[in-house]
């Protein structure tokens, strides 16, 4: 799975990181950022909820092509 936040659309809500602290963080400025090592969502379940939680759709998870 790859994961992408697109960080002109986040508004630093937080619920990526409360829905699925194990791959998602804020970063200095409050925004969403991913953990170091975590950017293929590390088969956490709670990976697509975290990006349904999103207000602002500002998460986007796709499969890898192959």
């Amino acid at each position: 799975m790859h994961i992408d936040i697109d960080k002109d659309v986040c508004i630093g809500a937080g619920q990526c990181a409360l829905a699925a602290p194990g791959v998602f963080t804020q970063d200095d400025d409050g925004f969403s950022a991913l953990l170091p090592g975590r950017e293929d969502g590390a088969g956490d379940p709670m990976v697509r909820e975290a990006a349904r939680a999103c207000p602002v759709s500002a998460i986007r998870l796709s499969e890898p092509a192959g």
